[in-house]
């Protein structure tokens, strides 16, 4: 770790994952990368305004900037998880600097039109989807499980420092300059960003396993979250909230422009003003979780969003406006970091950049959806129309999501634990020799076979997140109380990586299942490999 370190000293809570020299250099990392993000935004939707007078066209800045993620998010995570993350980062971050002076040469040769601004908008936001999930993913690596919160919420303060800054710079060089100054600064700030990356050292990840194949990887990624009732439920959660605050996010141009007195530096005052409100809920977190659920963040945050957006569109006044845009910052921090931690702790390290993959994919789904939508309605009927149908369409959410809690009872243990290994097989079995069946055989009391079989459910779901293929449950006709218990994995290299994903809370599950044996003993265990010579024949029946 090449990072330079400063004296430790007592930081307030909200800030002690910066004691830690890695997690600091990251962040650093994350900030300037996160500059040149907004800058970008920030210069391309002000600069569309000036190229086109259609808002359709304006919200499409932002649908160009997060569609990538939607689209390349699995991918990217899945690369995320089974290359190098350090050297995965940093090319991501190399991507956003060769695209940063693209546009700044474009821009400063005054030919960009509005489609080809719109497709550099989307080559850049293709850097964002590879580099979010490798991102995601490093940061529960390099601190500790009980100071992630705080940890994710300095990566949201990061984000919203940067809104702050970022904008507040394009502002000044959009007034005193041109757009082109903008991405000029954005590819020197791209640049300082890909060096920091450069000097952090990370800790190799070893196995005895050959890497996941790409297809493979995606696959387990998204079984993972078909399996995984929680991530599910957190993404259908982001997605809808992303869906409605996009209303005002999208068209914020063209709302700064209707205020009275609105222009440029009402546009960029407002933008900082989303990132000042976040940056003083996030230092609040700490203290409120302590009196406040996750659920209620999320209710409350989405509530108080739609009624400030509400508050701007009604009075078009500045001096409204920015103290509503600070408050609206808290509300969207409040919600996403809560929403953030839920997917973070909603799976184990295997899988965390794919997982968070999909949660991106999710977000930035809602978001570009609610940009085409937002922008559609505007220029059907109005801009003021739109951000207040938004707000509306919060509230519903806020009925409709009423029983979707995500305030879990009790936290999942993904600490790795010993499955107890693979024996040594008596014949000789090649890595890609497949498909693997496992069959485990249970004689049980017959009057449990209820409580036996909701243990057996969650089995499969745990089964089947782990990467099986296939799972299945018999029981026997002949023998009251005997089951068995079947699943499938693709060969026999990956029976071998599903085992080693074994964590704490499989072993749990696995006492579980043990508690139903009549015996007290342990399942018939057996392991069979397809016959490839049989798969080869030609014989006629």
């Amino acid at each position: 770790m090449c990072f330079p370190a400063f004296r430790n000293v007592n930081l307030p809570s909200a800030l002690a994952p910066l004691q830690g020299p890695v997690f600091r250099g990251l962040w650093f990392a994350w900030l300037a990368a996160n500059l040149t993000m907004w800058m970008n935004d920030v210069a391309a939707a002000w600069l569309m305004t000036t190229l086109t007078t259609s808002p359709v066209m304006v919200a499409l800045v932002s649908t160009a900037s997060t569609l990538p993620v939607f689209l390349l998010g699995l991918p990217s995570g899945a690369l995320a998880d089974i290359l190098d993350r350090r050297r995965y980062f940093a090319a991501t971050q190399l991507w956003v600097s060769v695209n940063a002076l693209v546009l700044a040469a474009m821009a400063l040769l005054q030919v960009l039109t509005a489609p080809l601004l719109l497709v550099l908008t989307f080559v850049n936001g293709i850097g964002l989807a590879m580099r979010w999930p490798v991102f995601a993913a490093i940061v529960p690596q390099v601190v500790g499980r009980d100071v992630m919160p705080q940890a994710l919420a300095l990566n949201g303060i990061a984000m919203n420092l940067s809104r702050v800054v970022g904008p507040a710079l394009a502002g000044a060089l959009l007034a005193a300059y041109s757009p082109a100054a903008v991405f000029v600064l954005n590819a020197l700030l791209a640049g300082v960003a890909f060096t920091l990356i450069l000097r952090w050292r990370s800790e190799p990840r070893t196995s005895t396993l050959p890497g996941e194949r790409f297809w493979g990887a995606m696959r387990a990624g998204i079984n993972y979250t078909m399996q995984s009732s929680r991530l599910r439920l957190v993404l259908l959660r982001i997605g809808l909230f992303f869906l409605q605050v996009t209303g005002l996010m999208a068209l914020l141009p063209l709302v700064a422009r209707e205020l009275h007195g609105g222009g440029p530096a009402t546009f960029t005052v407002m933008l900082s003003c989303v990132g000042v409100g976040a940056i003083m809920a996030a230092m609040r977190f700490p203290h409120w979780r302590q009196r406040f659920s996750r659920d209620q963040f999320i209710r409350i945050g989405t509530l108080v969003h739609a009624l400030m957006s509400s508050l701007i569109i009604l009075v078009p006044e500045i001096w409204v406006a920015v103290p509503a845009m600070l408050v609206i910052g808290m509300a969207w921090i409040s919600v996403a970091n809560s929403l953030t931690v839920a997917a973070q702790q909603a799976m184990p390290d295997w899988v965390r950049a794919r997982g968070m993959s999909i949660y991106q994919m999710a977000l930035m789904g809602g978001s570009a959806a609610g940009s085409l939508i937002w922008g559609q309605v505007a220029s059907w009927s109005s801009v003021r129309n739109a951000v207040l149908l938004a707000a509306a369409f919060g509230l519903l959410v806020i009925l409709a999501t009423r029983r979707l809690n995500i305030n879990w009872a009790a936290e999942i243990d993904f600490t790795p634990a010993s499955s107890g290994g693979v024996p040594q097989p008596a014949i000789e079995i090649g890595p890609d020799e497949g498909p693997v069946m496992v069959t485990l055989e249970y004689q049980i009391d017959p009057a449990r076979a209820t409580a036996f079989a909701a243990v057996m459910d969650r089995t499969r779901r745990a089964r089947l997140r782990q990467g099986a293929l296939s799972w299945g449950l018999f029981r026997d006709t002949a023998v009251p109380g005997r089951y068995i218990e079947y699943f499938i994995d693709e060969n026999w290299v990956e029976h071998q990586r599903r085992l080693a994903r074994f964590t704490a809370f499989d072993a749990e599950l696995r006492a579980l299942r043990l508690g139903f044996l009549v015996d007290g003993g342990a399942p018939v265990l057996r392991r069979y490999v397809a016959d490839s010579h049989v798969e080869r024949t030609d014989l006629p029946l």
